[in-house]
């Protein structure tokens, strides 16, 4: 099974002498687990887009403009197309397909319409795929504001909210493997010295519904496969000389040697905050070395020290709470991983 944990991008940075925070990305479950057979998915656009004269909102200072439209129809292939190129990219499927027509005749785009059981088995059986993964609603809220100033220039913004619903379908299943609720938003603000240059600046209407429909439908591809996730870390420094080494191994992430140094303090340490920080410090070494039961024992230790002598009320005290809870998920994500994988 590939590394679930991605150590070259350590990034150190601190605010005090005391603590250091490393940057690290961890591989991840996907939310939804598909059964083994699953090897082809088609991505499909069941939604009906919006009218155009819905879902935009347009005011010159203030003042509302009535004759504005924006067209969604090409949005809702982009969040199709977006999705299935991020999937793509993980290499977590052996195909993923793109069904190029939209397979919803009405244009109630407000209205949430399941695929049928029939309707699955026609698009695999049309396909080859195995699953069916579809939008099924994708709406487009968007707002554009622009003030004109005296001092002669304008400012111009545009807050794009959107909401949907994807479901993934298996053809021997009467009702949908999965239901995901899915919501985002993008915002974009520019000046210029008049509206025409603004225009320029600012994406078009139609344009801006485009790139919200690329942007949710990337968004959602770690529900349907396993992913890389950017988390950070800490460990505590000292003035000692195995503190210092230990801080020169961490920050070439030679974790084997930092962990010897750090376990030396545990071991060798009378002082509770001195264990303490040592014991946290080597739960990450274990954790960024693949042994993540031994890290969450260490985790425990120095949560319970913590408590113990400095209180629950302590920020260190909840530091080491979240970082155990963080390894107890880590646990649970591994095993799920590991299905998935397997």
């Amino acid at each position: 099974m590939r590394s679930t944990i991605c150590l070259f991008i350590l990034c150190l940075f601190t605010a005090c002498a005391q603590m250091r925070f490393v940057g690290i990305e961890t591989f991840n479950p996907a939310e939804i687990t598909y059964p083994g057979h699953v090897r082809n998915v088609l991505i499909v656009n069941n939604a009906a887009p919006q009218r155009p004269d819905s879902g935009y909102e347009y005011k010159i200072n203030g003042v509302l403009q009535d004759t504005c439209k924006a067209y969604a129809d090409s949005a809702l292939f982009d969040a199709c197309r977006a999705l299935g190129e991020a999937i793509v990219e993980t290499g977590f499927f052996d195909d993923v397909l793109l069904f190029e027509e939209n397979t919803r005749k009405d244009k109630s785009g407000l209205l949430d319409v399941k695929l049928t059981r029939e309707e699955v088995q026609a698009l695999c059986e049309e396909t080859g795929a195995d699953a069916v993964i579809s939008i099924d609603r994708l709406l487009f809220k968007m707002k554009k504001e622009v003030s004109v100033f005296p001092e002669g220039y304008v400012y111009g913004t545009i807050d794009m909210e959107m909401t949907g619903i994807v479901r993934s379908y298996l053809p021997f299943k009467e009702t949908p493997h999965a239901t995901v609720l899915i919501a985002d938003s993008l915002f974009w603000g520019e000046e210029a010295f008049d509206i025409k240059i603004l225009n320029q600046l600012l994406p078009l209407p139609d344009n801006a519904l485009r790139i919200a429909g690329a942007y949710i439908g990337n968004k959602t591809h770690p529900v349907f496969v396993p992913h890389w996730d950017r988390e950070s870390r800490w460990f505590f420094t000292g003035a000692g000389a195995h503190w210092k080494k230990a801080s020169v191994y961490a920050a070439k992430n030679k974790w084997g040697e930092a962990l010897e140094e750090w376990r030396y303090i545990y071991n060798n340490s009378s002082n509770w905050k001195n264990k303490a920080k040592s014991a946290s410090n080597t739960a990450l070494a274990y954790e960024l070395t693949g042994d993540l039961d031994k890290a969450l024992l260490l985790a425990t230790e120095a949560c319970e020290l913590y408590e113990k002598n400095a209180g629950e009320s302590n920020p260190y005290t909840y530091y080491q709470y979240l970082y155990k809870e963080t390894l107890t998920k880590r646990i649970e994500s591994e095993k799920k991983l590991t299905l998935q994988i397997n």
